[in-house]
């Protein structure tokens, strides 16, 4: 009899959906403390899990895993390559938090733009300031220049949402024909860092990887016009944090949105925290009440295809390891 385990809750609707089918057993695991995984992990023949990092010592307790699905896009804390020696399928949800994540990236442009958080806080105060302030100049979207590194279907949304407000769309993305990306109606380019130059704004949407590690550095960030927003709702490796935070101390950056961090859980005080012209979040951008529903549901359906040996290659990392179809 198939037993999933959830590590931690998901949508409750996938649960249902789960246990629902026949011969199907579904636990939720609250409790991911060291003793608890060793002794619930064994009974476990599918895995849906979110933020738990996945190594070879948690993969020890896990000798009847059949498949491990991820509640989400990213697996950069999940080791791949230990998961491939033993055959076991890898599967995300590429389609589920795609518009939640690019709608967050927009808000993130939106709030930098108009100073949303130093508007707020002053208003706020024992002695409300009122009206425009010097200190706090705004700018709209319309008319701006933004640039769009990576054109997978988080970064082809967002910048179909710029366009909607009348930006100009840079796309930089070496593994999209230029002309798919012209026949959307931008414009791709060549060079990140030359086309930083020309951006008001530079959005970036590209996993986790060796290729991607700081790939906006303090270079990348010194090419960027004075006065530009970075945002951020990728992975945190991606951007450099030390010179992010020297840039917007330095004023060269007006303003920065970030979703993401370079080690996550954030749980002590870091210098960048209190860098001023930065907005933040803990990394929620999918996190939506739909979001967080089509990727429960994604997942469960993602387990239960494994069981019924009809799983989508599409949706494996892994998919090398999956049985060649005639």
């Amino acid at each position: 009899m198939p037993h999933v385990i959830c590590v931690r809750p998901i949508h409750e609707e996938a649960i249902a959906r789960m246990r629902a089918t026949p011969g199907v057993t579904v636990d939720v695991l609250m409790d991911i403390s060291p003793e608890s995984l060793a002794a619930n992990l064994p009974k476990a023949d599918a895995l849906i899990v979110r933020t738990i990092r996945i190594d070879r010592p948690f993969l020890s307790h896990c000798p009847n895993l059949k498949i491990l699905a991820r509640h989400g896009v990213g697996y950069d804390i999940v080791d791949v390559a230990a998961l491939t020696e033993r055959r076991i399928p890898l599967t995300i949800t590429p389609e589920a938090n795609a518009v939640s994540v690019a709608e967050h990236a927009l808000m993130m442009m939106l709030a930098c733009a108009r100073k949303l958080t130093a508007f707020n806080a002053n208003m706020r105060a024992a002695t409300p300031l009122w009206g425009a302030q010097p200190g706090l100049p705004t700018f709209d979207l319309a008319g701006k220049t933004v640039l769009v590194v990576g054109f997978g279907r988080i970064g082809t949304r967002v910048a179909k949402l710029c366009a909607a407000f009348g930006m100009q769309v840079l796309v930089r993305d070496p593994n999209i024909g230029k002309g798919s990306i012209r026949g959307l109606g931008f414009e791709p380019v060549d060079d990140a860092a030359e086309a930083a130059a020309r951006a008001d704004i530079v959005t970036v949407h590209v996993p986790s990887g060796p290729a991607t590690r700081n790939m906006i550095d303090a270079a990348f960030m010194a090419q960027m016009k004075s006065g530009a927003v970075l945002v951020n709702t990728a992975r945190g490796t991606v951007v450099d944090q030390v010179a992010l935070e020297a840039a917007l101390r330095a004023g060269h950056l007006s303003a920065a949105g970030i979703d993401v961090f370079e080690e996550e859980p954030v749980e002590a005080p870091i210098s960048l925290l209190s860098t001023p012209n930065l907005i933040m979040t803990p990394h929620v951008a999918a996190s939506t009440a739909e979001g967080l529903r089509r990727m429960a549901l994604d997942s469960a359906a993602a387990v239960l295809s494994c069981f019924a040996g009809t799983l989508d290659p599409d949706i494996v990392v892994n998919a090398e390891i999956l049985p060649r179809r005639n």
